[in-house]
């Protein structure tokens, strides 16, 4: 793969975001109400800069969301974009009994499937973990992509255990997540909001190294209810701007990234 490839990914957690590290959270109304900003007013805005530059993404939509929120899903796929497969109701994997992960996989990718009418093909875990499990789930149900890991800048075979698998991974980076920066809280400590400026800094910057590189792989993973906010999607849009100004990166889909990188890995492993 010569050249800089840039996934735009978003996952569209919503209140599952706050449930997910926290069942209490379910009495906590207003908490909840800071996920469902992503499905009600983050995803629109999105959806509108996507169009505008007329740029391929990749959605990443527990299946539990895509029940409380089915408008909010329908408009991604009229869109013309994919929904992947992250989880049901986006449980912290390494906190479940192996069991339990079966129900949530399963659970998730049947809502996927049932609502759009495609098997996703690619996955991502909820908290960025997985458990000893998950990679012989992706085996199992046939995956075609993990976009997990943050051991690389390049598309790689992901491993389970010391045998390499033929799924996909393509790698994300903290500096690449809008969490960081943005996922905020009084009750959670520590945290602090970034500026806009320092994002757009980052991201821009990250793109300006990379594409020095040859086969490298740039994974934006942003959240609706978080870049969604007018002040950070100005962020988003200013970097798409950036990266279209420069020239010398090809914006792409998860899966077709996958299939690229496919072609040039599985026949390296013979």
């Amino acid at each position: 793969m010569a050249g800089l490839s840039v996934v735009l990914t978003f996952d569209l957690d919503a209140e599952t975001l706050w449930l997910g590290r926290d069942p209490e959270a379910a009495r906590r109304p207003v908490m909840l109400s800071m996920g469902r900003y992503g499905a009600v007013e983050g995803l629109p805005r999105i959806l509108q800069v996507l169009k505008r530059h007329s740029l391929p993404a990749t959605f990443f939509v527990p299946g539990l969301v895509i029940e409380w929120h089915p408008r909010a899903a329908e408009s991604i796929l009229e869109a013309g974009f994919v929904i992947e497969h992250h989880t049901y109701s986006h449980a912290w994997l390494d906190t479940l009994a192996p069991e339990q992960e079966r129900e949530e996989f399963e659970r998730g990718l049947e809502v996927v499937t049932s609502f759009t009418g495609r098997r996703p093909r690619g996955f991502r875990s909820p908290a960025a973990e997985f458990s000893a499990i998950t990679v012989d789930l992706l085996e199992e149900y046939g995956f075609a992509f993990s976009s997990n890991m943050f051991d690389s800048d390049s598309p790689y075979l992901l491993r389970n255990g010391d045998r390499v698998t033929d799924i996909v991974e393509l790698p994300i980076a903290w500096p690449l997540i809008d969490g960081p920066f943005w996922l905020y809280s009084h009750r959670l400590p520590g945290r602090t909001i970034q500026s806009p400026s320092t994002v757009l800094e980052t991201w821009t910057r990250e793109h300006d190294g990379l594409v020095e590189e040859e086969g490298r792989s740039l994974v934006l993973a942003t959240h609706p209810q978080l870049v969604g906010r007018p002040s950070r999607i100005w962020v988003l849009e200013r970097f798409l701007e950036h990266v279209l100004a420069d020239g010398r990166a090809t914006f792409t889909t998860a899966a077709e990234l996958a299939e690229a990188a496919r072609a040039e890995l599985v026949p390296a492993l013979g």
